[in-house]
């Protein structure tokens, strides 16, 4: 008796690129990334930004060289459109979760909803939820909680930029908000139902921006799914390297100091950088427009010095 058919072996190539995909409801950061990958059979990727599986929108995935930035992109600042439901808290904060209390909904007028999310702009601290990769002693924290246990967590300094009031409700309200690194958009959810007087959980939650990268350029699962096969149509979906470091100034050094940073060494300024600081970090090119990687300026500000080294080539 024949067992199942072996999984076609992939042959990997190098790709170099971002990606922005439209990640789909019900599916993990992880599972979309692979099934992008090997749609691209992409030897070196990852994603940075992990959203819920019940959350959708903007996930960047990135592609051999573009790895290298995936970690600046995680301090980046992100925005997201919301739906939050009033009169029932989850366990997980969102519609996933079983509902462990409600409440009545008091009536609520545009004007005093306005008012409440105008709280909460600027800086708080934030206790993350159970239901997070927060690890504790090697352990998620939503492991634990699955096992019905409940640490301590300690509150963290989070940043709300814009909070709006988009749509309203008997019961329900949308709202976007665009935010710092490190905000739980679902506790944020369940702090405003609280202080609407009453208690609620998050039905939608999609992500709208992330780091400045362009929304417009989203592409979703199905679209890509429709070019399997044309690699050269695939490619030409990605973006550049350095699309995900266009808040660093930028630097373009000459033949001969490229070859020497490329090598790790310092080299001088070819022209003052303008509104850059000493200490401040920079992206550096070289004079064909092919992006070295990102750098920092020395204590003068009239040199730089290699801080992480790339050798993806671009055309901007």
């Amino acid at each position: 008796m024949n067992g199942p058919a072996a999984r076609p072996r992939v042959e990997w190539r190098n790709v170099d690129g971002l990606l922005l995909l439209d990640k789909p409801l019900g599916l993990t950061s992880n599972r979309a990334l692979q099934q992008v990958r090997r749609l691209y059979r992409a030897a070196k990727a990852g994603h940075t930004g992990s959203l819920d599986p019940f959350a959708t929108g903007l996930l960047p995935l990135c592609f051999g060289q573009a790895t290298k930035v995936a970690g600046l992109l995680l301090d980046a600042p992100k925005a997201y459109r919301a739906r939050l439901v009033l009169g029932a808290r989850t366990a997980t904060g969102d519609l996933e979760g079983e509902v462990l209390e409600r409440a009545p909904v008091p009536p609520l007028a545009p004007a005093a909803v306005e008012a409440v999310l105008a709280r909460f702009v600027g800086e708080l601290d934030q206790v993350p939820p159970m239901y997070s990769a927060l690890k504790r002693d090697g352990q998620p924290l939503y492991k634990l909680a699955r096992r019905g246990l409940e640490v301590e967590r300690a509150a963290r300094r989070v940043r709300i930029d814009a909070l709006a009031l988009e749509r309203l409700e008997p019961a329900a309200l949308e709202f976007h908000v665009r935010c710092s690194k490190g905000t739980y958009v679902r506790t944020l959810a369940e702090d405003l139902a609280r202080a609407l007087g009453t208690v609620g959980h998050l039905e939608a939650l999609r992500r709208t921006e992330f780091a400045g990268l362009p929304s417009t350029a989203l592409h979703t699962l199905a679209s890509l799914e429709a070019l399997a096969g044309d690699e050269p149509a695939l490619d030409a979906l990605l973006l550049p390297v350095d699309a995900a470091l266009g808040a660093y100034p930028k630097v373009a050094l000459g033949a001969s100091d490229s070859a020497r940073f490329r090598q790790g060494a310092a080299v001088a300024l070819p022209a003052p950088v303008p509104s850059a600081a000493p200490g401040a970090e920079v992206r550096v090119y070289d004079a064909t427009g092919g992006l070295l990687g990102l750098g920092a300026l020395d204590g003068t500000a009239r040199a730089v010095e290699p801080k992480r080294l790339m050798c993806a080539q671009i055309t901007s």
